[in-house]
């Protein structure tokens, strides 16, 4: 298209999270890693028990029956994993509507969905997801998280981010 049949509009090249090679080897990239490191805590850091790394950082290993911060770990299994696949389908939903050159939308579903697949791995693997990260003071602790919910929060502030940089229409 030429900027005439574009209404003056430049068009934007598509962004590499826009196209399907790249996407898939992103997220298997990020599947394999936050894995990997699931793999090593489970087998070489000690359960439950802080193990500090820097002033308010240690490495806690624990067992996550719920979804972040342990929310829903009462419920049945099979119950997390439906509700988890819902959630991966809606964002396959929305990053196909989204166009091309929103480029830090993309990389935000990307990372979305690696972090999806990565703690859904867990569940089906062994029945809980795997949790090590642990930021804490003498008096206040945060939940117990791993990779893939990293990348999951920071997917997240991507597509918000986007939202919120993205020019709004002028209204008629």
């Amino acid at each position: 298209m030429t900027e005439s049949e574009t209404h003056g509009q430049p068009t934007a090249k598509p962004a590499l999270f826009s196209r399907p090679l790249p996407i898939l080897i992103f997220i298997v990239v990020a599947v394999i890693l936050d894995q990997a490191i699931k793999i090593m805590v489970d087998r070489w850091l000690p359960l439950q028990e802080m193990v500090p790394v820097v002033p308010m950082l240690a490495l806690y290993r624990t067992y996550n029956l719920g979804v972040a911060f342990s929310m829903l770990s009462g419920m049945d299994g099979w119950f997390i994993v439906g509700m988890r696949l819902i959630i991966v389908a809606f964002v396959l939903w929305l990053w196909r509507r989204t166009p091309g050159h929103r480029w830090l939308a993309h990389t935000g579903f990307a990372l979305i969905i690696a972090g999806a697949l990565g703690n859904l791995l867990d569940r089906f693997l062994y029945g809980h997801v795997i949790d090590y990260v642990l930021f804490h003071t003498q008096t206040w602790s945060f939940a117990v998280f791993n990779l893939a919910d990293s990348f999951i929060t920071i997917g997240a502030g991507c597509v918000i981010l986007d939202e919120l940089l993205m020019p709004k229409k002028a209204k008629a």
